[in-house]
């Protein structure tokens, strides 16, 4: 039978330290060549990693200073600005009288105050002109000029639980206004799964059914009403729900 034939001499059963010695020094020859490589690399750039190492500090020094110096206190101004148009917005949500005139002071400001659509403008960026494009959508969409309601509200953002979603919501009546059902349907349903709460998403829902049901769709509307249902019970929309999954279920099948 034949056998492998090893090569050279043979070592002894306590000569594997011999290998170990050995494979220690590759290693730590490796090491230090790799050393050396990377010593002469940084010796040779080191005008370049010192430019590199000056600009990421002025960059760090600068964000510091910005957030501490300019951002800081334009976010207090803002704030501070947007406290007379919300005074002239909450009264006319409350206020039925006079309401579309309240709105407009509320856009336009007034005694040299800024209004919403000021503050959006001159504090771009800051959390207070977020809101001030949230409350000029809302203002332009009770006055019933539709093209700049929408105009503002695409540009809101937020991760409240009920601003985002009520602005969301907002462009679902929008679009139901001007009927434009698909779209209003849309985003009413963003709306809905915007955040998840017994008050926005089951309001959203039933009207993303109520709308679905209009354009016929009532496996998606049977859906929705569904849902609300069996997720939020408790809610408003959840009262006479069971009329509305009839409605939906008698339509779908016919």
């Amino acid at each position: 039978m034949a056998t492998y034939k090893k090569t050279g001499s043979k070592l002894k059963k306590g000569d594997k330290t011999v290998v170990n010695k050995s494979t220690t020094a590759e290693v730590f020859n490796t090491l230090d060549e790799t050393a050396t490589k990377s010593e002469k690399w940084v010796k040779k750039n080191e005008k370049m990693l010192f430019v590199l190492l000056a600009l990421v500090v002025v960059v760090i020094l600068g964000t510091i200073g910005y957030q501490k110096y300019i951002k800081g206190p334009q976010e207090k101004e803002a704030a501070d600005e947007l406290a007379f148009p919300k005074a002239y917005f909450q009264k006319a949500i409350t206020n039925n009288v006079a309401a579309d005139s309240l709105y407009t002071l509320s856009l336009n400001g007034a005694d040299g105050k800024y209004g919403f659509i000021d503050i959006a403008k001159e504090y771009s960026g800051t959390k207070a002109g977020n809101l001030a494009d949230y409350y000029t959508g809302i203002s332009y969409y009770k006055l019933k000029n539709y093209e700049k309601a929408i105009d503002y509200l695409e540009k809101f953002s937020s991760d409240d639980e009920i601003l985002g979603p009520i602005a969301k919501g907002t462009m679902g009546d929008i679009f139901s206004d001007i009927n434009q059902p698909e779209d209003a349907l849309s985003y009413y349903l963003k709306a809905a799964n915007l955040k998840d709460n017994n008050f926005s998403t089951p309001l959203y829902l039933f009207k993303a059914g109520n709308t679905a049901m209009d354009i016929n769709k009532f496996d998606k509307a049977l859906k929705t009403f569904n849902r609300i249902k069996k997720d939020y019970p408790n809610s408003e929309e959840a009262k006479n729900i069971d009329i509305y999954i009839s409605k939906a279920t008698y339509a779908s099948e016919n």
